[in-house]
């Protein structure tokens, strides 16, 4: 089993359609075939180490998808707030991780898009 990680904590899996599954190893130019028509699409992290997830996420936005976006792996908390600037709306980790970082710590980073640099840069987010 994994658990689903939203914005607002720990959530139950409440999709029941048929997943596209894109692995890191997915070629760019291979996306667009790959998602098309999906209603969820899960970029596969092998492990927490492994960015290339992150890239993949972005471009899948950048290809126009405007779907259910899930990072699934073994992703760690204090990579959340990259996880949905990359343009994901959740994240499937396994259930050992969400037994060692618990929810408490996933919240702790859902104000993601408040310590947004890039968002500070261009002054669409007040500064204290």
């Amino acid at each position: 089993m994994s658990v689903i990680v939203r914005d607002t904590g720990f959530a139950p899996e409440d999709f029941t359609g048929v997943a596209v599954e894109v692995p890191p190893t997915t070629a760019p130019e291979a996306l667009a075939g790959l998602i098309a028509g999906a209603e969820l699409v899960k970029v596969l992290f092998p492990s927490f180490s492994d960015g290339r997830g992150f890239t993949l996420g972005r471009l899948i936005r950048d290809a126009g998808y405007t779907g259910r976006l899930r990072a699934s792996g073994p992703i760690i908390a204090d990579q959340y707030g990259m996880a949905r600037r990359s343009g994901f709306d959740e994240v499937e980790i396994p259930e050992d991780l969400a037994a060692r970082q618990g929810e408490a710590q996933w919240l702790a980073r859902a104000d993601w898009q408040a310590h947004d640099y890039r968002a500070r840069l261009f002054g669409s987010v007040a500064t204290a």
